[in-house]
């Protein structure tokens, strides 16, 4: 696996959000964009990440930032998720985790003994011109959003 890093141009991306338009990054552009990737969408883990971004929008707004979730996950799964957790933010589909390759966050894991590819769990801040600001590697699920706060307030 090789994850981009800060400094690098991000690859220009089109993925289906949760109603099956086509969203790209270039929409975004003179924003800070947060693109997080998770594993599966409702799971314990990737619902406590995406609930703790749910509730720091009006922060990370004031930033100008933009939070888009990526997964594995099919279009069909995402709107279930948005609903039942209430998120407030974009979630795209990337069920052939061709983006996950280009961000270099798709590759072996190890769960319980067993050895499979998989969706790594990585965020990325892009800045307003589309380069990779920083890249957030390190947290657990629950203290994300801080991290992420973190950052952009030591940097604004």
């Amino acid at each position: 696996m090789n994850t981009l890093t800060a400094g690098t141009p991000a690859p220009a991306f089109s993925l289906a959000n949760q109603d099956g338009e086509t969203v790209n990054l270039a929409d975004f552009k003179g924003k800070k964009v947060l693109a997080y990737f998770y594993p599966k969408a409702m799971t314990p883990g990737c619902t406590t990440q995406a609930c703790a971004l749910r509730d720091s929008k009006a922060e990370l707004d004031a930033h100008n930032v933009v939070v888009l979730g990526i997964s594995i996950d099919p279009v069909k799964r995402l709107p279930k998720f948005i609903e039942r957790d209430n998120l407030n933010f974009t979630l795209l589909s990337d069920e052939d985790h061709a983006v996950a390759d280009q961000f270099g966050v798709w590759g072996e894991k190890k769960f319980m003994g067993k050895i499979y590819d998989g969706l790594h769990r990585i965020s990325f801040l892009i800045n307003e011109d589309g380069v990779i600001e920083h890249v957030f590697n390190k947290f657990k699920t629950k203290d994300h959003h801080e991290v992420v706060l973190n950052y952009l307030n030591e940097n604004a």
